[in-house]
């Protein structure tokens, strides 16, 4: 076994804080804790800290919440700790390069996807949207530039059918953590043979807009069931019937011939409500009406039987 690292950890959201607890429940210790200031939520709009400073209240350990690095007391701040390594994992603050070169060993990074593939705010949203079977996690030396440091390790996982964004994060999650403590543990080999990625394979994962929930019915069944998968539960995928706009958070594809019009209800079951589009027809199975609790739609066609018929077209454009 290594000698165990004095570790600054920087990270903000649920995925960061499994990271943080696995590091916790590691031999490294910890000096402290980087996460973004707390944020405005819930109905009151107080405050509420981070998934990641939650745990580290809970575990006593020092909290340092800037709202920017760019500047000089950050860099004395993180000097301070005598960290041998800043471990990074979706922080959402950019790095300069002034803080990126004060850890004895540098910065690492782990990364939703396997590098240089899907770069970027939206890794495993964009690998289910564009059908890919396989994802993993990389773990990055950080440099300046967006995800695009030398790899120490990666460890692959596939991609079914039934993964969300969710459910797939929470799989990459536990991933994460056993390939960053494997990583800490081989630290001095690893750095040394680190991989340069090969910038001609990049792909970048843009950060997703809620215009994107918008459901075409233009497009491809099988296209349109992806969609729903890697945009469930944020920023969520949505049609509209007649002047509401109706959640669709869960659907897949059936390989049926077109029918009728795009966006045009074929069928309306318990199964689910199928639904022409321009390849295939899309079976929605979940739904979620304005004001009401997400339902499925054998409990929606319960008590909104009415709303939902063969011949009905969903979608309307100029609705937006």
């Amino acid at each position: 076994m290594s000698i165990p690292l004095k570790v600054v950890f920087a990270g903000t959201p649920d995925f960061a804080a499994r990271h943080l607890q696995g590091l916790i429940d590691s031999p490294h210790r910890i000096v402290a804790v980087m996460s973004q200031p707390d944020r405005p939520s819930g109905r009151g709009k107080r405050l509420q800290p981070s998934p990641v400073k939650a745990v580290a209240l809970d575990a006593e350990l020092p909290i340092w919440q800037p709202a920017s690095l760019k500047n000089a007391d950050s860099e004395a701040t993180l000097s301070h700790y005598h960290a041998d390594i800043l471990v990074v994992v979706a922080y959402g603050l950019i790095l300069p390069a002034a803080i990126l070169d004060i850890p004895r060993l540098g910065c690492l990074n782990v990364h939703a996807s396997l590098l240089p593939r899907w770069r970027g705010a939206a890794p495993v949203q964009r690998a289910i949207e564009a059908g890919d079977t396989e994802t993993g996690v990389s773990i990055m030396a950080m440099e300046p530039g967006l995800d695009t440091g030398p790899v120490l390790l990666t460890r692959t996982l596939p991609i079914s059918t039934d993964h969300s964004s969710s459910t797939l994060l929470d799989d990459l999650a536990q991933l994460g953590v056993t390939a960053l403590v494997d990583s800490l543990e081989n630290i001095h080999n690893l750095l040394a043979t680190a991989a340069p990625q090969d910038d001609s394979q990049a792909t970048y994962a843009h950060k997703i807009s809620k215009q994107e929930g918008a459901l075409d019915w233009s497009a491809a069944a099988a296209v349109l069931a992806r969609r729903v998968r890697a945009f469930h539960p944020a920023p969520g995928c949505y049609t509209h019937l007649g002047g509401d706009r109706l959640k669709v958070l869960s659907a897949h594809a059936v390989d049926e011939p077109h029918e009728g019009n795009s966006g045009e209800i074929i069928a309306v079951e318990e199964a689910g409500i199928r639904v022409s589009c321009g390849e295939g027809q899309l079976v929605i199975t979940e739904a979620q009406l304005p004001g009401a609790k997400a339902q499925s739609v054998a409990t929606l066609l319960r008590g909104h039987q009415a709303l939902f018929q063969p011949g009905q077209r969903l979608g309307d454009a100029n609705l937006g």
